[in-house]
């Protein structure tokens, strides 16, 4: 890094947390903006002086895609304000760096869910949007980027563009929420993001099942069903006396209360996502892989959760291999020190479109490079 770029970031390096978040690799600079013109102000420089930049909100998502080789790593846990809930609206616009258990708690005064993951440990909202990761209310409610209304980003050269339902000012021929949503930091960062909200139903309960491919057949809109490697259940909401006669049907007691399972914990997960009628048969290849696997999979949405506990790269290449023959992927979320597990797969056919992209909002490539598929 240049004696100039370093005076120019000086004014932004004391308001750095201590102690730093676990995790963060060695760079030249570590700064954490705390308002979006302070991040614009910063991505300029980066751009301006050839500085790559790796953005961290709560570092639970970064095993996602290609390591970021970064001279500067760019903190959003300073811009934390809940800038405006509207609980008759059901919206609320918070700051990117607000953490999603935070919120959650929030908006339990008031009985509101924003449908985020239900263990987000010390996930960010802008890292859970960038990330895209969904909860597993999804099969209820949609994705995340449904529930996203609006984001402010500031580009990879510090402009800084409104997109969605509270525009100021928008980008011409980009539906920025969706575009933001997923791209894991390659247009820029994420600085506020608005939220659709949901009332929390009057009641909910879980039902353990031994078919959850019988159990989504039969069941009236669930929350989720899951299949694990200890069992089967469905997750139900509504009045006490409408869960308890879709808990007769299915055959099973309605125990109060959403039992969700825990996270994996494995060194490793990989994601395998497919077409959701392909659900059952991922489920029964992942069941097959030697030595068997703790497993996490969500019926009706086509996403199976599987941990690792070797680098051994063989069960996934098998599972990519099916996968990608139906229109599906294997994606790496999280690899122990050491594992070369490919990330992504076979980049998309979309490689270049989303190369295009990302030079509009970053033109000199400066945001989390490298990352994407493809090595965008």
């Amino acid at each position: 890094m240049t004696g100039t770029a370093d005076r120019a970031l000086a004014p932004y390096l004391e308001t750095i947390p201590d102690p730093l978040p676990e995790g963060l690799p060695a760079v030249g600079h570590v700064v954490a903006p705390r308002s979006v013109d302070e991040a614009a102000a910063i991505l300029a420089i980066a751009s301006r002086h050839g500085l790559s930049v790796l953005v961290w909100g709560g570092g639970t998502h970064q095993g996602y895609g290609h390591p970021v080789r970064s001279d500067v790593v760019l903190l959003t846990t300073e811009m934390r304000r809940v800038v405006e809930w509207l609980p008759d609206d059901l919206t609320v616009l918070v700051d990117a760096g607000v953490p999603v258990a935070e919120l959650t708690r929030m908006l339990d005064e008031r009985s509101q869910t924003p449908v985020l993951p239900e263990h987000p440990g010390d996930a960010t909202v802008g890292g859970v949007v960038a990330a895209g990761i969904s909860g597993w209310g999804r099969l209820r409610y949609g994705p995340v980027r449904d529930r996203v209304l609006q984001v402010v980003i500031v580009t990879g050269d510090g402009r800084v563009v409104t997109g969605g339902g509270r525009v100021v000012k928008n980008v011409t021929g980009y539906d920025l929420p969706r575009l933001a949503t997923g791209s894991l930091g390659s247009l820029g960062v994420i600085a506020t993001v608005c939220l659709k909200l949901w009332p929390r139903p009057s009641f909910a309960a879980s039902i353990a099942v031994s078919d959850p491919v019988e159990a989504l057949a039969k069941a009236y809109r669930p929350l989720a069903v899951l299949e694990t490697d200890a069992g089967s259940w469905v997750y139900l909401t509504g009045t006490e006396a409408e869960v308890v006669a879709q808990a007769r049907a299915l055959g099973g007691a309605a125990e109060e209360g959403l039992g969700w399972p825990d996270p994996l914990d494995d060194p490793g997960v990989v994601v395998v996502r497919v077409p959701p009628r392909l659900t059952p048969e991922a489920v029964r290849r992942v069941r097959s892989i030697d030595g068997g696997v703790r497993f996490r999979a969500a019926h009706g949405v086509g996403e199976v959760r599987v941990g690792l506990v070797s680098g051994d790269g063989g069960p996934v290449a098998v599972l990519r291999r099916w996968a990608e023959s139906h229109e599906g992927s294997v994606v790496l979320e999280r690899a122990a020190d050491g594992w070369t597990l490919d990330p992504w797969g076979a980049p998309p056919g979309s490689v270049d479109l989303q190369a295009k992209v990302k030079a509009a909002f970053d033109p000199a490539g400066v945001v989390n490079p490298g990352r994407l598929p493809g090595g965008i």
